[in-house]
């Protein structure tokens, strides 16, 4: 049996208590792109940061969504399979591959846009508005986000 020599409550430890929120809050998303399109996380991850943002390149999608190179590339072959991404390389530097949205991809995107914006909807429901500030005010700052995009 552990020595119990502090108090430490590992339910009120905030890197825990972030993570259970972050899976928790989700998983009725994750059924969507799931369910409907056979989606991972990384994949609507890159699906959503090329609708976003529009043409990008993996290295642009790595550094924007803090995903390490390998899953982004992972992502964006079965994305490339399934039709939703198609890529060209720069004519300035053939090492550079620009990723960008198909039109099957744009639509799965537009109807999990719609779809994402319906769940952030339910979950701002379960706050008021003077909280819904706060808490994206404190999240961002967190994720190292209130200075920049």
């Amino acid at each position: 049996m552990p020595k119990k020599d502090s108090e430490f409550a590992l339910q009120d430890f905030l890197p825990y208590l972030l993570n259970q929120a972050a899976e928790e809050s989700s998983l009725a998303f994750q059924k969507a792109y799931k369910n409907r399109y056979g989606m991972l996380r990384t994949e609507w991850r890159v699906l959503f940061h090329l609708g976003t943002y529009g043409q990008m390149t993996a290295t642009g999608i790595c550094d924007k969504a803090r995903i390490h190179k390998t899953k982004i590339s992972r992502a964006v072959q079965k994305l490339s399979e399934r039709r939703f991404v198609v890529r060209a390389r720069s004519d300035e530097d053939r090492r550079v591959e620009y990723l960008k949205l198909t039109p099957a991809g744009e639509a799965a995107y537009r109807d999990l846009r719609t779809e994402a914006e319906d769940y952030d909807a339910r979950l701002r429901g379960q706050f008021t508005s003077g909280e819904v500030a706060l808490l994206r005010m404190m999240l961002k700052r967190l994720a190292g986000l209130d200075a920049a995009g």
